[in-house]
């Protein structure tokens, strides 16, 4: 019993870790053009606001910039860290959309 569950406390501390190494770059692509639906249904729900809207926008332009600028140093190529960034930055920015969805402000 305590080895399957140290097992298991294992894969689960292990599985993050895989992923975020494997994320290749048209995943970060279809991230965006997920989250870019997920704040147009938002705001056609009427469940985001124009300030809410404006400022997961802005949010979204800035991880879209930095990613420009991370290709731009590596010669068009994004490394394995600058992978993890963004897959961070976009795990960030996908709990600001669902917050600000279910915050009960409507438009």
């Amino acid at each position: 019993m305590k080895i399957t569950a140290a097992l298991l406390a294992a894969a689960l501390v292990a599985a993050p870790a895989i992923t975020l190494a494997q994320t290749p770059a048209h995943n970060i692509a279809a991230r965006q053009a997920n989250q870019q639906r997920r704040i147009a249904n938002g705001v056609k729900s009427g469940q985001l606001t124009r300030s809410e809207t404006r400022h997961l926008e802005r949010q979204e332009r800035g991880i879209q910039r930095e990613k420009r600028a991370m290709k731009a140093q590596n010669n068009g190529h994004l490394t394995r860290q600058d992978r993890r960034v963004i897959a961070h930055q976009q795990n960030q920015e996908s709990r600001r959309i669902y917050a600000k969805k279910h915050n009960a402000r409507v438009r």
